[in-house]
């Protein structure tokens, strides 16, 4: 019986996890085993909000669906951090055990730390996601105590060498990217079908009901908190992304963890949130969002560092009122050229220079390289450094907040505002 103890008469709870526009509210089950999830490289808890949706659509709690956010540029540390994320998902949710999900880096990490039997003990399986085998390869956990494992792994992933690990589950999802495997209903279905003895998942769709933002504001990279900072909401004409007040419909501080929110939003509705960091020469960060659906918890508005190896590897872009930088995130699957389309009105990104399948492209920096006024494409401002993840494409857009540009992924278009990238810092599209 999968139960924990203390709640295992339970078997289902109405306990407010969300409601759709006049529906009756969402049941969820407080027996289920928490779930943690650990991200990978330059990523964070937005990794997860495409399986938080669905495992909230199968019954999961809002409570036991927990995203780690760590800093995996400078890793010292993390598995005593991770452990007192466990520790505190444990004590929340007054389970003995929790499942983990590493995916990439985080899988390392996990790897290190189910290494130690006292942290293996409070581990009841463990999901690898896209990330490599141990060496030598074989189950996560202690020597002489392996722990159930799953390995999930993608041919079509170009980041991660991997296939089948022996002395464990094993479950391949075809023709995915990096992020894919993290994030795709065909990985769902292999790691809820782990976790549940091999029963099925009753659906594999994103759980749509009511219309909730909430997350966290960390620096991009390195993950710290944006403590003291401030997101200001405004909604906006989804085909101009101009204000539709002049005043913010809602206003957040961002707690010491980073934490901010929950907004309750409008269903279909678009909105821009202004990221202010408080940290001097931090400029301002405008997110514009696809339109509003689900109770998405997982929305990470990412600060821009004015130093470290993140702040050293940005410096090279120039922030000028005459233009704007504008980044195009996918924070669910790469962009890859033959596969995928996207542009920055008719501008293509999806190029073979742009997005070629060994760079699992995700995040796209568009700037006016050498302040000239001239778009002449791809540079290798990151490449040196970053060989995958980023690309920076030399792109003078015209400075007027009361302009528009459009972004476009697979059929999908998003809408932004110029501005001024000095005085108001970068605008940012994410596409989920």
């Amino acid at each position: 019986m999968r139960c924990h103890a203390l709640l295992s008469l339970v078997a289902l709870a109405a306990v407010g996890c969300g409601a759709d526009d006049g529906g009756p509210a969402a049941t969820c089950d407080p027996g289920e085993r928490p779930i943690v999830l650990a991200h990978g490289l330059l990523a964070a808890s937005d990794t997860w909000q495409s399986q938080a949706l669905r495992l909230r659509a199968n019954g999961y709690c809002d409570s036991h669906v927990r995203a780690f956010d760590w800093n995996t540029i400078d890793q010292a540390g993390a598995e005593d951090r991770l452990d007192a994320f466990i520790d505190a998902a444990l004590a929340a949710t007054g389970a003995s055990q929790v499942d983990l999900v590493g995916h990439s880096a985080g899988g390392a990490l996990s790897y290190r730390y189910l290494s130690d039997p006292a942290h293996a003990a409070k581990v009841a399986h463990y999901a690898h996601v896209a990330s490599p085998p141990s060496d030598p390869p074989g189950p996560a956990g202690p020597a002489g105590a392996p722990l159930p494992t799953l390995n999930v792994w993608s041919e079509g992933d170009e980041v991660v060498a991997s296939g089948d690990v022996p002395g464990v589950a094993n479950a391949q999802v075809p023709a995915q990217d990096h992020y894919q495997v993290a994030t795709s209903s065909a990985s769902f279905e292999a790691i809820w079908a782990f976790l549940h003895d091999g029963a099925a998942p009753k659906t594999t769709a994103l759980d749509t009901r009511g219309a909730e933002l909430s997350g966290k504001a960390l620096s991009l990279g390195e993950n710290t908190p944006v403590a003291g900072g401030e997101v200001r909401v405004f909604e906006v004409d989804p085909a101009t992304a101009q204000r539709l007040t002049a005043d913010p419909v809602a206003t957040f501080a961002i707690a010491s963890d980073g934490a901010w929110g929950p907004f309750a939003a409008t269903r279909g509705a678009s909105y821009e949130l202004l990221l202010r960091d408080p940290t001097e020469g931090a400029r301002p960060v405008h997110y514009y969002l696809e339109p509003a659906f689900g109770v998405r918890r997982f929305v990470v508005l990412r600060s821009l560092p004015t130093a470290g190896l993140v702040a050293a590897l940005l410096a090279a872009i120039p922030y000028n009122d005459a233009h704007s930088v504008v980044i195009a995130f996918s924070s669910s699957q790469a962009v890859i050229h033959g596969r995928d389309t996207l542009s920055f009105d008719a501008l293509d990104l999806a190029t073979e220079a742009l997005a070629a399948p060994a760079q699992t492209a995700i995040a796209y920096f568009l700037f006016d390289d050498g302040e000239d006024g001239v778009s002449s494409g791809p540079t290798d401002t990151f490449s040196a450094i970053v060989p995958f993840f980023l690309d920076a494409v030399d792109a003078f857009i015209p400075a007027d907040a009361s302009a528009t540009s459009t972004l476009t992924f697979n059929g999908r278009s998003l809408a932004v505002a110029r501005w001024p990238s000095d005085s108001d810092g970068t605008v940012v599209a994410i596409f989920d």
